[in-house]
């Protein structure tokens, strides 16, 4: 018998958790942005052009960073699809930011918390 690797409301959890994210960009708020992180694992993050960083403080230092810059544009996200693996989900989509679009994947980590950012990975796309 094949096993419902998503129980719908866990699909739902993680697609609010998922726009948490876009909205706590969007209102440049680096408390909430804290917030949505993990903290009962490694995070990671690889944003556009950035090396890949590990650990929650460069992560958040990053993210800090990026949202103090008043000229950083708002994202809007698109097309979002939600995999959910035990106590792990995987949220696949695609941001424009500033007229430019992006490939995302998010994952998120179940704590006892809710749903919490794991790794957080934005790629521009080429363009025809």
């Amino acid at each position: 018998m094949p096993h419902d690797p998503m129980p719908k409301g866990d699909e739902a959890a993680v697609l609010a958790a998922n726009a948490a994210f876009y909205a706590a960009f969007n209102a440049r708020d680096a408390d909430a942005m804290a917030a949505l992180w993990a903290t009962d694992a490694e995070v990671t993050c690889v944003h556009p052009g950035w090396n890949i960083l590990r650990g929650r403080e460069a992560v958040l230092a990053s993210w800090r960073s990026i949202l103090g810059n008043a000229e950083q544009a708002k994202i809007v996200g698109a097309a979002e699809a939600a995999q959910i693996i035990g106590e792990v989900a995987i949220v696949v989509g695609r941001e424009v930011v500033g007229g430019h679009p992006i490939a995302v994947s998010n994952t998120f980590l179940l704590q006892e918390d809710g749903w919490k950012m794991l790794h957080h990975h934005a790629s521009p796309v080429a363009q025809p």
